[in-house]
């Protein structure tokens, strides 16, 4: 039997990858680590003990998966990130101050079971959903 242990690697395919990897650098705090030539088209951002892989549409890698994504056809439901212990009030308040518009904290089901959560836009509209870890 196969069973899962984590998610390794999500891919998200934009038109838009500088403000993509900007986005998860500075307002979620992945790092660069690993760019591929421009030619073929990938970045791998560090996210935790998983990646964030964005692909440039237009890339060797991208034109595989069709066009760009947008907000009324992404290529992804949503995804979430786990955080470091950040209060609630404290996740608001930085992201507010990177411009983002929040949705009321919920209480949603997860890898770890039950916590509150938060959902905000990238800038290629795909859903993040930020969830503080149980402390």
């Amino acid at each position: 039997m196969i069973r899962v242990r984590k998610i390794d690697h999500l891919v998200l395919r934009s038109d838009n990858v500088v403000e993509m990897v900007r986005f998860y650098r500075e307002v979620l705090g992945c790092e660069v680590e690993r760019e591929l030539p421009r030619e073929t088209g990938l970045t791998q951002l560090r996210a935790g003990d998983a990646l964030i892989d964005i692909v440039a549409v237009d890339s060797e890698l991208g034109r595989a998966g069709g066009g760009p994504p947008g907000r009324s056809g992404n290529n992804l439901d949503h995804f979430c990130l786990e955080l470091e212990n950040v209060s609630e009030g404290e996740l608001r308040d930085w992201l507010e101050a990177h411009g983002l518009d929040c949705g009321p904290f919920q209480t949603r089901y997860g890898a770890g079971g039950f916590g509150h959560s938060i959902y905000i836009h990238d800038p290629d509209g795909n859903t993040v959903e930020l969830r503080p870890a149980i402390p």
